[in-house]
């Protein structure tokens, strides 16, 4: 996945001149992950470059190239980070269009990796989504996969909006997959259908998919076939593709790695309820994490939702 994503900004810098890829260390460095690496030396020190430690400088700067013409691609070196530059995000950023009646847009892209399982220090892999995702006028997209990270990075690039393009960790490179030379895009606001069922859908997204695709394997084994669903952008949601997917299976879970009061877990039971409930034979229940600040490394593994627990989950909703 991080090759793709390397793919994306090397592509859309060579598209369009008014690229700007910028943050801490992102330059000569390549990045904490090596995102960028090498794309200053191909494109200059002008179109990729380093910035001091400041998020909240970062942010600002994106607000005013967005404003100006160019399409800033800003990262936040982890997303834990972003309380520093809520503010040009939220009260900036979000209303721009609306403020300036139309006149001025913010085309920024805001790159950040985040996520657990690869035991990071603290404030590093926090799952901060759910504030962006109640932030109107933000987009919010979390690819699971190489294919879906590039296509959908240069679709957030050309989107005239800000959009948060939230990188998991724990995907960068833990597996391959095959992602198509050039340019591509994946559509955002748009979700996925990762395996067909007709017992139960499954509803998440991020490293989540992965977690819960195997759950799907294990449910097969007992004659359950589970949908899944990898919303892929998280705000705005694709009610459509979920509300056919609940009237199809007529059950739900919903798993997310945030904690169950964060994220966007709840949101989704709602809409379901709201839009389906006379088709549902259960309850819509959540797999999340505790409510609870994110551990220390040495108790990552038993806080965080596991296969097991959505496996759990569904067969309760199955069997309710």
């Amino acid at each position: 996945m991080i090759q793709a994503i390397t793919d994306a900004l090397r592509v859309e810098l060579k598209n369009n001149e008014d690229v700007l890829v910028f943050g801490e260390d992102v330059g000569q460095n390549g990045g904490v992950f090596r995102a960028t690496e090498g794309l200053q030396k191909e494109f200059g020190e002008e179109r990729v470059f380093d910035t001091p430690l400041a998020e909240s400088g970062i942010g600002g700067l994106a607000v005013g190239l967005g404003v100006t013409g160019f399409r800033p691609v800003m990262e936040i070196q982890f997303f834990g980070f972003v309380f520093e530059v809520f503010d040009a995000i939220a009260a900036q950023m979000a209303r721009m269009r609306y403020r300036s009646g139309g006149v001025y847009s913010s085309p920024v892209t805001i790159r950040s990796p985040f996520g657990g399982g690869v035991k990071t220090p603290e404030l590093h892999a926090d799952s901060l989504e759910g504030l962006m995702a109640q932030t109107p006028g933000v987009k919010v997209v979390i690819p699971s996969t190489p294919y879906d990270a590039k296509g959908l990075l240069i679709s957030a690039i050309r989107d005239n909006d800000p959009v948060v393009y939230l990188e998991h960790m724990k995907l960068y490179r833990s597996f391959r997959g095959e992602v198509p030379e050039g340019e591509y895009t994946i559509p955002l606001g748009k979700a996925d259908i990762k395996r067909e069922g007709k017992d139960i859908s499954i509803i998440t997204y991020g490293a989540m998919v992965h977690s819960s695709l195997k759950a799907a394997e294990e449910l097969a084994k007992e004659g359950i076939e589970a949908e899944v669903i990898d919303l892929m952008t998280i705000s705005p949601l694709d009610m459509e593709t979920i509300i056919a997917s609940v009237e199809k299976t007529n059950r739900a879970i919903v798993v997310q790695e945030a904690q169950k009061q964060a994220g966007i877990a709840a949101n989704v039971v709602a809409e379901i309820n709201d839009r389906a409930i006379l088709s549902l034979e259960a309850p819509v229940l959540r797999v999340t994490s505790p409510d609870t600040v994110y551990p220390f490394a040495s108790a990552e593994d038993v806080w965080l939702p596991s296969y097991k627990d959505i496996v759990e989950k569904a067969k309760q909703v199955i069997e309710f």
